[in-house]
């Protein structure tokens, strides 16, 4: 089975083509604009490795993906590629509308040109899986939990981007018959992420002695989901869900942000030298205004694919956290290089 994965450089992405050459026999043909949160050195194991390849394109060049397509000849398209970070949205929404939406779009018409000329029996088979995220659905109440029903209800230009490719995704599918299944996570951690997402930046703070910013109270709760959880998840949703259906992934780690900046602040007092001021950690936290229209609860109802397809997360918050930090920790040169470009600065007040 050869496996065309778009954005296999970003973080999730990077992990999903981890998981698939180390866990099975398929192929992988890694598909990256490389952009500022991409980096190969994430698969720096698998240079060379003949069931590996990496071609540098951008998904919205539907000529450049369509030729990929013909010489790779792939079974299946796993589509990660996309602008993520709420807060850049916010600053500058015309990439999420380019990446996110146009791209989505010039990957279902070159994906459709390429399995309507497939084999009957390869036709059958092949399937188009699109990632998305739980934020499409909007904010929960302190009650409840997100299904595979739940009404879209996207607050951020980030999430609207997204909301808008999952309908083009089941509109290709309703009117083309592309077959395709879906999946929405919530959110991912663990190492190798770049270092503008709570964890990795508050990591990253606290090792260097800088401030650790919390919006708001840090009152606003999210549903954390290691991302080797998730790349096993997105396999197995692939290779055994159901065509035409959508599948929530999510950690059962529901944690308030200012628990998980305690967390992380407490571990790197455990783990590595103190501040030189002999201060915890936690002295280090900063309350700074609120993001705009920040999403106040996120929460996963993962049951469907535990039934379906017998998922589980395998990392609670608690382990997951303590493995990403050391992590982190272990792996300064690779995340020194990104601050050195990225300082970790506030993004996400234009709002």
């Amino acid at each position: 089975m050869k496996i065309l994965v778009t954005g296999g450089a970003g973080f999730i992405g990077s992990a999903v083509v981890r998981h698939i050459l180390r866990d099975t026999d398929a192929q992988v043909v890694n598909v990256d604009k490389l952009t500022y949160a991409a980096n190969l050195d994430s698969l720096e194991g698998y240079i060379g490795d003949p069931r590996y390849a990496f071609i540098k394109a951008d998904i919205t060049n539907q000529g450049a993906i369509a030729k990929i397509l013909a010489e790779y000849d792939p079974d299946a398209v796993m589509h990660l590629a996309a602008e993520t970070h709420v807060d850049r949205s916010i600053d500058g929404p015309a990439s999420f509308i380019q990446s996110n939406i146009v791209g989505t779009f010039s990957l279902l018409q070159a994906a459709l040109v390429h399995w309507k000329g497939l084999s009957p029996e390869r036709k059958a088979t092949f399937r188009f899986h699109h990632i998305s995220t739980d934020e499409v659905f909007g904010s929960l109440g302190e009650e409840g939990l997100f299904s595979e029903t739940t009404p879209y209800d996207p607050s951020s230009p980030y999430s609207a981007s997204k909301a808008a490719s999952d309908h083009l995704v089941r509109a290709w599918h309703r009117t083309y018959g592309l077959p395709v299944v879906l999946s929405n996570c919530s959110n991912n951690y663990g190492p190798w992420q770049f270092p503008e997402k709570l964890i990795p930046l508050t990591t990253t703070n606290a090792l260097l002695g800088r401030e650790l910013p919390v919006y708001g109270a840090g009152n606003n709760v999210r549903d954390w989901l290691h991302v080797d959880d998730h790349a096993r998840a997105l396999w197995l949703i692939l290779t055994q869900g159901r065509i035409g259906e959508s599948y929530n992934v999510g950690g059962t780690g529901e944690r308030r942000n200012i628990e998980i900046v305690e967390t992380i602040a407490d571990l790197l007092d455990k783990e590595t030298e103190a501040l030189p001021s002999g201060a915890p950690r936690r002295s280090l936290i900063r309350f700074v205004s609120d993001r705009p229209g920040h999403d106040h609860r996120y929460a996963i109802d993962a049951s469907k694919i535990e039934r379906e397809l017998g998922w589980k997360p395998q990392h609670t918050v608690e382990s997951g956290l303590a493995e990403t930090v050391r992590w982190y920790i272990a792996n300064r040169d690779w995340w020194q290089r990104l601050r050195n470009g990225y300082a970790g600065e506030r993004l996400g007040l234009k709002g």
